[in-house]
């Protein structure tokens, strides 16, 4: 990786682990984020389809349990320096912004709040 590349990424020093062939800490929380990710996604999809609101609230809720449980580990990780995130250059967010900008003309009232 060159150095632009590495100054491009947004982590904090890496907690060490044994490397072993035994599953260590950082294994087993990266387990954990990849299981919560997917459940979370699923969640989401059998909320569009829940016909029943007592079903449909049952769901949000452990939907938004997984969620947290989501969100915690994916923040210890960060924490320990496991997972790193791209920092996003100024030139590509306002690139963004101005695409998605035009798309509001789109939407009803021109994405206007009534």
């Amino acid at each position: 990786m060159n150095q632009n590349q590495n100054q491009q990424k947004i982590k904090n020093p890496e907690t060490q682990v044994p490397k072993t062939p035994q599953m260590n800490e950082r294994d087993f929380i990266n387990d954990l984020l990849t299981t919560e990710k997917y459940m979370t996604t699923s969640y989401s999809m059998a909320l569009h389809e829940a016909s029943h609101q007592g079903l449909y609230q049952d769901m949000m809720q452990i939907f938004s349990e997984t969620q947290n449980c989501q969100r915690d580990l994916y923040n210890l990780m960060f924490k320990k320096g496991w997972y790193a995130v791209e920092a996003a250059e100024q030139q590509k967010l306002q690139q963004s912004y101005q695409q998605f900008q035009g798309y509001t003309n789109q939407f009803p009232n021109g994405g206007m709040m009534q």
